[in-house]
């Protein structure tokens, strides 16, 4: 009888322990919700529709596009195949940017409301979504994330914002379930940027699938990799790591932070590589911590705020031209962030009202910013001094 309560006690345990992930699901997903809700697309389409700048700057920029291009005829294969370095490139460059087009299509047709927007949005959707089938080679689980990442965007806003038919919805449902879900989910050891942006996409997908338990698993991973991408002295003497890198003595992490082995609190694992793909993780950070915000749990109040607002202030001040000292990255860095300050500066200055000079100088200088053509696209446009 001992023995049998214990069980039954050690169960219950182990069952709440699971119950209680670091950041559950929300008990009732909020549509259009990956990224840009439907309230931020609201206050957007007021201020395009009055002339206000930098919203409307930002969208003739978006409509001069060529995402925003009526005639785009998608581009789909069956088999994605993508090396490193783009070589091979079959498909990769196709998939990316017809996922840009598609949401690039969705907020043209939010905010001008005219139907042929929305059903562009669906005929590039529709394409992918009656061939691909797999993604292959090298760079295949960050193919898939940068391409999931944009895809849901579009799909949330379509679905859940225009009253016309998008027949093969399910189809496209069925899509993100099967051909890039099971390519992400688990995760990468590779660079963080990695990582984020697989995390980023298998968050909005669960998202448009409200797939709970895929959120949570997503969410969780998120969580553990922004902490070991972007140091704070509160770490303590080395950055933190993920458990199944074994990153196990301070020479393993030195060289896994590109031989960077002064940490400083907004240094980032990938700073002493480049800042491009340093953008690219930080970018995946703010997106998932607003997608977050908006299936109601406020991430940018937790360490991953934090750590968002110390490597936008980190990175910019460099960006901006200050002198590189001697021990970081050996003297030497090389720039190019990209347009992915808008997301976290509102978030941060804006809306909880964190003082973040430098990001608000890169911010502003930037503006309206474009697409990256990877997987950020019009933040300019959808979340520059956003209230929603």
């Amino acid at each position: 009888m001992r023995r049998t309560a214990l069980l039954t006690a050690a169960a219950a345990l182990v069952a709440g322990v699971l119950a209680w992930p670091a950041d559950a699901a929300p008990t009732t997903f909020v549509h259009p919700g990956v990224t840009v809700s439907k309230g931020q697309l609201d206050f957007t389409r007021s201020k395009v529709n009055a002339g206000a700048q930098p919203w409307k700057g930002a969208f003739d920029r978006m409509m001069a596009s060529k995402y925003a291009d009526l005639n785009r005829t998608p581009n789909p294969r069956a088999v994605v195949e993508c090396g490193s370095y783009s070589n091979p490139n079959y498909g990769c460059t196709d998939e990316r940017e017809d996922a840009i087009a598609a949401y690039t299509q969705s907020l043209a047709w939010y905010i001008t409301r005219d139907e042929r927007h929305a059903k562009k949005a669906i005929e590039l959707m529709d394409a992918w979504s009656a061939t691909i089938r797999d993604h292959t080679n090298s760079n295949a689980p960050l193919q898939t994330g940068w391409a999931g990442s944009s895809w849901p965007k579009a799909a949330e806003i379509i679905k859940h914002t225009y009253t016309g038919n998008w027949a093969n919805s399910g189809r496209f449902a069925t899509m993100l379930r099967n051909v890039y879900l099971p390519e992400i989910i688990n995760g990468s050891n590779s660079n963080g940027n990695w990582e984020l942006s697989m995390m980023e996409a298998a968050v909005g997908i669960s998202v448009f699938l409200e797939d709970k338990a895929s959120y949570d698993k997503a969410m969780g991973k998120f969580r553990t990799r922004t902490a070991a991408y972007v140091y704070l002295s509160s770490d303590g003497d080395v950055p933190k790591t993920v458990p199944s890198q074994n990153l196990n003595t301070r020479e393993k992490i030195v060289s896994y932070w590109q031989g960077q082995s002064t940490f400083v609190t907004g240094l980032t694992q990938e700073t002493c590589r480049d800042f491009t793909h340093t953008g690219y993780g930080i970018s995946a950070i703010s997106h998932v911590a607003e997608t977050s915000r908006i299936q109601g749990q406020d991430l940018y109040g937790t360490d991953v705020g934090e750590r968002l607002r110390h490597a936008l202030g980190f990175q910019a001040k460099y960006e901006l031209g200050e002198g590189v000292p001697s021990w970081l990255c050996r003297g030497s860095l090389k720039l190019g962030l990209g347009p992915v300050t808008e997301v976290g500066h509102n978030a941060l200055a804006n809306r909880l009202g964190h003082a973040m000079t430098n990001t608000e100088t890169l911010n502003t200088r930037n503006r309206p910013s474009g697409s990256n053509n990877l997987f950020v696209a019009w933040e300019t446009l959808t979340h520059a001094d956003n209230p929603s």
